[in-house]
């Protein structure tokens, strides 16, 4: 899930406090932007900041540096910040078919590796934070820490006036990429690229947040944390899936610490 401008499901909008994708793109553009070829197409990407790499992976319909407008100034002080946007969402382009996370996932594989990028700490909003996960299940080498927020591992695991907005909304052949983003939260993730068996082989610690009103059941968020070996769980009151843009004065010490606390600093809590 992240951020849709289609006009059917502003009920969906509503409940979510989302903005339009269109609206996204308006706000401030960074100076740093390079650009990949990956599989065949372009990944656009910003950069910024110094010291050790903080991968940003943005929701759904949004920019990496829209997701994190209000993360980005703070972490880059310490941190180089890669902030790619995903296929058809903020500056990169759409190509031809389906929206998918494992393609999405392929994608920001490669280009960690096109970087020569290994061990870098992943924070994921949303559909970033499917991604998150599915990268470490696929390529534990390149991740170190993760922090996800607003993350489902099955369309299930969202609430059921989120899904009937999404169905009011389905079409039979998506063509732009608000109905491609519908049709894939309809549909994914699928099993076979998450599910509490796959959770359970992440090794690296994993922050979960979640807002009490978010789009994705409490329960679910739950299913996840339990799953994973080496959790945390930060549960935001009187926040929705917004954590991130919501309550930057709440998340951003939060994940500060857990992403500067030594490898050695004991196990997570669980």
């Amino acid at each position: 899930m992240g951020r849709l401008a289609v006009t059917s499901v502003l009920a969906l909008l509503a409940l979510t406090g989302a903005l339009g994708a269109s609206q996204a793109r308006a706000v401030a553009q960074p100076g740093n932007w390079h650009w990949a070829m990956i599989h065949g197409h372009r990944i656009y990407y910003a950069v910024g900041g110094s010291g050790s790499t903080l991968l940003l992976l943005h929701g759904g319909g949004d920019s990496g540096e829209h997701s994190f407008e209000r993360q980005i100034g703070i972490f880059s002080q310490h941190h180089r910040i890669i902030a790619p946007d995903q296929v058809g969402q903020g500056r990169t382009p759409d190509v031809p078919g389906p929206l998918s996370y494992t393609a999405m996932m392929q994608d920001t594989a490669a280009l960690l590796q096109f970087l020569r990028l290994r061990h870098v700490d992943v924070i994921g909003f949303s559909d970033g934070g499917i991604l998150a996960l599915m990268l470490a299940v696929r390529h534990p080498e390149l991740v170190r820490r993760i922090v996800i927020s607003g993350v489902n591992i099955a369309p299930e695991g969202l609430g059921a006036d989120q899904l009937q907005a999404l169905r009011a909304a389905q079409t039979k052949r998506p063509i732009t990429v608000d109905e491609k983003l519908a049709q894939l939260w309809l549909s994914s993730p699928t099993g076979e690229e998450l599910n509490p068996a796959l959770l359970s082989k992440i090794e690296q610690p994993v922050l979960v947040i979640s807002g009490d009103r978010d789009a994705i059941t409490l329960e679910h968020t739950l299913q996840i944390f339990h799953a994973l070996p080496h959790a945390e769980l930060c549960v935001l009151p009187g926040t929705d899936h917004g954590t991130f843009t919501g309550r930057p004065e709440w998340v951003n010490p939060i994940i500060g610490q857990f992403l500067e606390r030594p490898d050695d600093g004991g196990p997570a809590l669980h």
